[in-house]
């Protein structure tokens, strides 16, 4: 049986091969158009020109007749129809070139919206990779067996070693250790897990050995419901992302019948049967939809370029146009609007001066693996601090770090250490704690036979957060909010220091609330997300728009997400949105100067003489200097 993940790339290996031959086909349509074009300017033989023309005709129409036969056959009408019959009319009355130009054009757009699509199962991919593909499970004579993660039921229990990945929902039945949940969570600090704490698949164990009693199976996980809402997300937004399918069934309808209407007409009004075919092969001609199709993409792909110059990665148009719609961006704290990395942010010492209380740290701390001892250990170095060797060190799961220095016992850790450690804290001392964690702050506590002092740490905010939410509400963002698996206190504290209000903040939130959120956020407005782990993934595909911070996000983020910033300068984020409004002015412009163009010729051919050249000339030259407007957006 072969196993999911390997389906998947399966999957996705066809996907792009598929690729590769659609883009194989717009290249070798745009060389037999060059071919042809030039050997019209210099002109040699025809049948170099017909070959040349020949080349587009084919690999521009393949895959266009093929869909159209396809749309025919199950009774429906499409643009492709519409675009093989344009060519092939144009080609009929002597002008081949601009069939080619169209089917070119036609068959670059399809193969740009092929790119876009396996964006869902590369996402997919990289969330199933987190879950290991076996587990040990521990049998009741006490013997471990590997054994497949989708056949453990509930109750086995798994045994996890420091290090291992977790590879299924469980509680703890025994061990103590610490967990990184920043893949379900988002929490930027390792929590402390010991015998009843519930545990989640894909997370990381820390440093001791745990037996965890299954209380999902694999395929309904925390890790598998994510996998679940990533897929459905993309599948619930795909329909409002294809109304180009509904307008160009109609639209060939109305081509369609207004050419044979138009034959008609002509020869009612007397029109010589060769003379009314030209003025309906014209009309035909004139009515393509050539600049109106390329309107969206010289200006997308022109933005695209600019934009990824600028370190602004949109991975297609449809969320390039819409980002300049949304009214409501919703933000995840941890790794978006902070750094993700905890940093010191207060010292304060009590019964020792600063200097002391930091070289006790020092000595404490340098025994620990913990981010919050990290960061007291950057904050001592940064200060220079001299050394002080401690000994017989030793962690206290779920407290702190235990040592002796110059024969006494000290301790760096929460209260519960100092509890253990028979240390008696007055209503100041508490007040002052209660102070720092009702800020968002958490608090390490050094002491020996009393408190010595207090480290307050906290994800430092980035620099350009702040400014940055202003200026979103100046581009007109109606409501910011922020969306977090970490603590509430955290939550608000980060919300006052940006700009954010409290009551748009949403915490202490698994992967399945997040997107709850986005999906109530929705039925009053669009909404993009910003965020950056693995747990944003199924929020990023959720929301209309999906921002993942590029430097510091997860695999899974970018491949969800519809926009990647590759810079940890929030404020990308803004140009982005003014990009966005930008493009979306000039598509607006290029498709009323298209749609302009087209009726006039419409009119002219219909009630006046328009030579078909002269017809090629207007619909050629406008569809050139649509183009040329889109192409402005190269100049930002």
């Amino acid at each position: 049986m072969k196993n999911p993940t390997e389906t998947l790339r399966a999957e996705l290996a066809a996907e792009q091969k598929e690729l590769y031959k659609d883009a194989f086909l717009t290249v070798l349509a745009f060389i037999g158009l060059g071919i042809g074009i030039f050997a019209q300017i210099t002109e040699v033989t025809i049948y170099v020109v017909v070959i040349g023309f020949g080349i587009s005709f084919l690999a521009g129409g393949l895959l266009p007749a093929k869909r159209a036969m396809q749309s025919l056959l199950a009774g429906k009408l499409d643009i492709d129809l519409l675009m093989v019959l344009a060519a092939v009319a144009a080609a009929l009355v002597g002008e081949s070139r601009d069939g080619a130009i169209l089917l070119c054009l036609f068959s670059l757009a399809g193969t740009l919206e092929s790119y876009a699509l396996g964006s869902t199962k590369k996402a997919v991919v990289a969330l199933m990779k987190l879950r290991p593909d076996e587990a040990d499970c521990l049998l009741p004579s006490g013997e471990i067996k590997k054994v497949a993660v989708e056949q453990l039921a509930i109750n086995d229990v798994v045994l996890i070693r420091p290090g291992d990945r977790i590879p299924v929902d469980g509680k703890i039945s025994l061990g103590e250790s610490s967990v990184d949940q920043s893949t379900i969570t988002g929490e930027s600090v390792p929590i402390d897990k010991m015998t009843g704490d519930k545990v989640f698949a894909g997370t990381v164990n820390g440093y001791g050995v745990l037996q965890v009693r299954v209380t999902q199976t694999a395929s309904h996980s925390t890790l598998a419901r994510m996998i679940t809402l990533v897929t459905e997300a993309q599948a619930k937004r795909s329909p409002s992302e294809r109304f180009s399918d509904w307008f160009g069934e109609r639209y060939t309808l109305v081509v369609l019948l207004g050419s044979v209407l138009g034959l008609v007409g002509f020869l009612i009004a007397g029109f010589p049967l060769a003379e009314a075919l030209y003025k309906a092969a014209t009309l035909l001609v004139v009515a393509s939809p050539c600049a109106i199709v390329i309107s969206v993409p010289a200006a997308i792909l022109s933005a695209l370029a600019a934009s990824a110059r600028k370190g602004m990665l949109f991975k297609g148009g449809a969320a390039l146009e819409t980002f300049a719609h949304v009214d409501t961006i919703a933000f995840d704290k941890t790794g978006t609007l902070t750094t993700g990395k905890m940093v010191v942010m207060k010292m304060e010492a009590t019964q020792v001066s600063e200097s002391e209380l930091l070289r006790i740290a020092k000595a404490l701390e340098v025994h620990s693996e913990h981010p919050l001892a990290q960061s007291v250990l950057t904050y001592a170095q940064e200060h220079n601090t001299s050394e002080l060797i401690a000994l017989n060190a030793r962690a206290v799961p779920g407290k702190g770090m235990l040592a002796e220095i110059d024969g006494s016992t000290y301790g760096a850790g929460n209260k519960a250490l100092l509890i253990s450690m028979g240390v008696t804290l007055d209503d100041a001392a508490n007040a002052r704690i209660e102070q720092y964690e009702a800020q968002g702050y958490t608090t390490i506590l050094i002491a020996n036979d009393t408190l010595l002092g207090i480290f307050a740490i906290a994800d430092s905010v980035r620099t350009s957060a702040k400014e940055t939410i202003a200026a979103l509400r100046e581009s007109g963002i109606i409501r910011i909010v922020m969306i977090t698996g970490d603590n509430t206190r955290a939550a608000h504290h980060i919300a006052r220091t940006v700009g954010i209000d409290e009551k748009d903040v949403y915490a202490e939130l698994l992967p399945e609330d997040k997107v709850r959120v986005i999906e109530d956020l929705k039925k009053v407005g669009k909404v993009a997300f910003v965020g950056d782990g693995v747990n944003d993934a199924a929020a990023l595909v959720t929301a209309q728009v999906g921002i993942a911070m590029g430097t510091m996000g997860s695999d899974v983020a970018l491949e969800a997400a519809d926009v990647a910033l590759l810079s940890d300068d929030l404020l990308k984020l803004v140009q982005a949105r003014h990009l966005s409004q930008k493009t979306n002015r000039i598509i607006k412009q290029n498709l009323l100067f298209a749609l302009g163009i087209l009726i006039i010729m419409v009119v002219i051919t219909t009630f006046f003489y328009l030579p078909l050249p002269l017809g090629v000339i207007g619909h050629e030259g406008g569809t050139l200097l649509v183009v040329l407007n889109g192409l402005r957006l190269l100049l930002k």
